[in-house]
């Protein structure tokens, strides 16, 4: 670089300088260039296709999600139907669409329970769900330990006539659940198993019998108590037939034929009725061919599986389908047991823990099983119990070595 002294650097040392050329600056664009880009991005969005839905009317849409949200089958069901298009997700979240939404719509795995599982569930139970209230309301009460809101939202499904929660609700009377033992309420317990006695449910039937024969709560009837263990069993029968007829009936001819259930041996003059049904036809041609049926499963249920309350009439039915909240509980308390020194219920399919201990009764027999009612009681003696009961040596030293050990638990967990 020359300057008025001479070169700079000398050109002895070797040093050269190289200039670039100015570059030309940014120019903001136009607002005529602006506004002609954002036209081309509006005719690319334009030339898409147009959905279908778009043109349906608001009220035609929801009914079409009413009608999906009824009989979806999981979860994943309702969440494919939002997924459509952006109607159908906006429709989705309505509250007539989740009022009405089925119970397998919010049947969520304990194993997948999350924050957004929980605002969906309470976003249905909110909306007047009745199920979707019984089932926030027990996941509440026992495994989130939120009673107050637990308890309210139970209420809330029984004043909807639920069955189940006017049941659970009476447990918690009965048992005196998430309070001490003088909060028990027994009158209180009778009236909510009554009033779902009322509406068909076979374990508040099952529990208001026992309560009557025992003068439990309630005035002493043993007749009364008597009627309504029968109408229990004949529930259970007729919800056996209505899930398969054919094969019930077949199998019941079969079994009186062979003089191996004596009730249904008494209904054999009663063919004539049965050839009046369309079930009767393959039901007589069973037992003049002799069909072989031992590997039906229905024919294993009257022969000893499944669930033998129908001791009164001479065989079993199969058991009653687990409620999604029961099945919850199961799960959530398989992977999240509960405190020190509580129990959960003996019967396998209820999933209730004690809030308290020594909150359930025991079997007076053995002593080593708990129930949180009298319904598992009697379901859990007919499947499993009454062949491992044993009487106990000494109950009042079996309790004593109990609390024993709940105090080593206490200090070592300390």
């Amino acid at each position: 670089m020359r300057t008025r002294r001479g070169a700079y650097p000398p050109l002895a040392e070797g040093i050269t300088f190289s200039i670039r050329p100015a570059q030309p600056k940014r120019r903001w664009q136009s607002n005529e260039r602006m506004h002609e880009r954002s036209r081309k991005r509006a005719k690319v969005v334009n030339s898409e296709k147009p959905c279908s839905f778009d043109a349906l009317h608001d009220d035609l849409l929801t009914s079409i999600m009413v009608a999906l949200s009824s009989t979806a089958n999981s979860p994943a069901d309702l969440l494919n139907c939002m997924l459509t298009c952006k109607r159908f997700c906006a429709a989705g979240t309505q509250r007539e669409v989740l009022a009405n939404a089925s119970v397998s719509a919010f049947a969520v795995k304990a194993s997948s329970w999350s924050d957004g599982a929980y605002r969906f569930l309470k976003q249905c139970a909110e909306a007047g769900n009745a199920d979707a209230c019984y089932t926030y309301g027990l996941i509440s009460f026992y495994c989130l330990q939120h009673r107050l809101d637990g308890a309210s939202m139970m209420a809330k499904a029984a004043m909807s006539s639920h069955a189940g929660a006017l049941h659970s609700l009476a447990v918690i009377q009965f048992n005196g659940s998430g309070g001490t033992r003088k909060d028990k309420d027994l009158k209180a317990g009778v009236a909510l198993c009554a009033r779902a006695a009322s509406l068909g449910h076979v374990d508040a039937m099952r529990e208001l019998g026992h309560c009557l024969q025992d003068g439990y709560g309630v005035t002493k009837n043993v007749t009364e108590g008597r009627r309504l263990f029968l109408e229990a069993n004949a529930r259970e029968a007729a919800a056996a037939v209505a899930a398969s007829p054919t094969a019930f009936v077949e199998t019941a001819l079969q079994l009186a034929q062979s003089h191996r259930v004596g009730c249904v041996h008494h209904h054999l003059q009663y063919r004539s009725t049965f050839s009046k049904l369309e079930v009767a036809g393959p039901a007589v041609a069973s037992i003049a061919d002799g069909l072989n049926m031992e590997h039906h499963s229905v024919y294993r249920f009257l022969h000893g599986g499944g669930c033998s309350l129908l001791s009164d009439f001479g065989c079993n039915v199969p058991p009653p389908k687990l409620h999604v909240a029961h099945k919850f509980l199961v799960d959530w308390f398989a992977i999240n047991p509960p405190a020190v020194g509580l129990r959960l219920c003996s019967q396998s399919n209820c999933g209730r823990p004690e809030t308290r201990r020594h909150e359930f009764r025991r079997c007076s027999a053995c002593g080593c099983v708990n129930y949180c009612s009298r319904a598992c009681q009697a379901l859990d003696w007919k499947l499993r119990h009454k062949r491992n009961c044993r009487p106990a040596v000494d109950q009042e030293d079996r309790d004593a070595q109990y609390d024993d050990n709940l105090a080593f638990a206490d200090l070592y967990a300390s």
